[in-house]
């Protein structure tokens, strides 16, 4: 059987077009693009508002302290200000001279509600007088506040009135990289907020949004895919991907190669709706709408679009479309949705799906190895990335409220990948990934479903942005 694969392989790969990334017969994924999709969330820019606090005569010897050269601070928090905005691609409107009193500040923070700013970042070079009443008026303005409060600026009995509050991140610490991730923070909410998702599921167009998150619906009848699929060609573009797939697999283990062009013939036909849609994501009632049809099931092409900087999420779940679209924008790597299963006798989380990206590390890293095998309903194509054992994950789950008054939650866990499930001969979806969970929490009752498991140890950055977007931090 093996052989007979072999040839069928090299005969499927010498009748699809040759791709231009392979190179002295070893195969090379070509850089990924993320400017495909030009959404209203990739064409709006968030606006910020930024000032320091400081007295106005000189420091004396109160905190930060006579030996504190508050001007040289001030140069040099500006510059790493302005290259953050400029590497993270937003607006951020530095006051030009430092607010000197409480009446300065609240008439600063009244005019960037007015004005409709994305979120304020005030920046610190005082412990005294009105320094941290500038604070707390900003975090009371409602709009998300980033504090930064270098070595000097702040005591513990400064910051333990903001310490927990919704709507602040305080930064206390001389490592401007706090500041820059509160600026990227900030450009993530804002982005969520004017993004649009396009839902393909049901038989009725419509337009909604989210509660409190205020990301755009756009709800396109399932018969809309179905229509662009019959009528979409197997042409070079199709067989292109198509090869690059299957020359970068390290094994092929049952589909054919119609399995693997129609899969791929689905990514350009959601890519389609996509722009026809004007959409920044995409989710889809895969099994409702496609299940009893001989439509191939968008599992290669949501991998495809997840490796490419594109949110794509399966069965129309809006929570896991809007996580994988957080974890995208604050961690510039894609995450894999999953159906959470205990394993009592080593004590972990299984994450089980048949869709995953591959390039787990991040769009400008290489995939990970991965072969190509069926969906478990044996039909299709998908491709199994091997996680590297070891490997530090973060698991995130942001669940909606029932009622549009009552506040999003996310759930937030870490740990460690100790392997793969390999399936058959276990049964379920085909990425199976199993994980040590960081405290042992319980496995038989773990909350929410849909999880997004992703590369890194970012727990304490989600519950941040969780808390500067008052949304409910629930660590597990």
């Amino acid at each position: 059987m093996m052989v007979d694969w072999l040839l069928s392989r090299r005969q499927f790969v010498g009748r699809l077009v040759a791709a231009p990334w392979l190179l002295g017969g070893r195969f090379l994924w070509a850089s990924p693009s993320t400017d495909r999709v030009h959404g209203p969330g990739a064409r709006y820019r968030a606006r910020v508002r930024a000032a320091f606090v400081r007295r106005r005569e000189d420091y004396g010897i109160r905190w930060p302290g006579a030996i504190y050269d508050g001007q040289a601070a001030r140069r040099n928090y500006t510059q790493q200000l302005q290259a953050a905005a400029q590497e993270l691609a937003m607006d951020v409107d530095l006051r030009p001279e430092p607010i000197y009193s409480e009446t300065e500040g609240s008439q600063w923070v009244s005019e960037a509600v007015k004005a409709g700013a994305d979120g304020l970042v005030v920046l610190l070079l005082d412990r005294q007088e009105h320094s941290w009443p500038v604070a707390v008026r900003a975090a009371e303005s409602g709009l998300p506040t980033v504090i930064f409060a270098p070595i000097g600026t702040a005591f513990t009995t400064n910051t333990e009135r903001l310490a927990n509050r919704p709507g602040v991140f305080i930064a206390s610490t001389d490592d401007f990289r706090q500041v820059a991730f509160g600026l990227k923070m900030l450009k993530a909410g804002a982005w969520l907020r004017e993004m649009r998702f396009v839902v393909i599921q049901g038989k009725e167009r419509r337009d909604a949004r989210v509660p409190h998150i205020g990301t755009h619906l756009r709800y396109v009848p399932a018969r809309v895919f179905i229509e662009e699929y019959e009528r979409t060609p197997v042409d070079e573009e199709v067989r292109t991907i198509a090869s690059q797939y299957v020359q970068s697999a390290t094994d092929i283990r049952g589909p054919s190669e119609k399995d693997i062009l129609n899969g791929v013939r689905s990514y350009v036909v959601a890519r389609r709706i996509l722009e026809r849609e004007d959409g920044d994501g995409i989710t889809m009632d895969c099994l409702g709408a496609l299940g009893p049809t001989q439509i191939s099931l968008p599992c290669i092409a949501w991998s495809y679009m997840l490796d490419r900087g594109i949110p794509a999420a399966c069965e129309a779940d809006i929570g896991a479309a809007l996580t994988h679209a957080l974890v995208q924008k604050l961690f510039d790597r894609p995450g894999f949705q999953q159906d959470p299963v205990p394993e009592t006798a080593r004590q972990c989380l299984i994450g089980a799906h048949c869709t995953c990206p591959t390039r787990l590390r991040g769009w400008n890293e290489p995939p990970e190895p991965y072969y190509l095998s069926h969906h478990h309903g044996r039909r299709d194509a998908v491709p199994v990335p091997q996680w590297s054992t070891g490997q530090r994950v973060t698991i995130a789950d942001l669940i909606l409220g029932d009622r549009p008054e009552v506040p999003p939650r996310l759930l937030v866990s870490s740990g460690t990948v100790v392997g793969n499930v390999a399936v058959p001969p276990a049964g379920g979806c085909v990425v199976s990934v199993m994980v040590e969970l960081d405290g042992h929490p319980s496995l038989l009752d773990y909350p929410g479903f849909h999880q997004i498991f992703f590369y890194g140890d970012f727990r304490r950055e989600l519950v941040a942005f969780a808390r500067l977007f008052r949304i409910e931090p629930v660590t597990i």
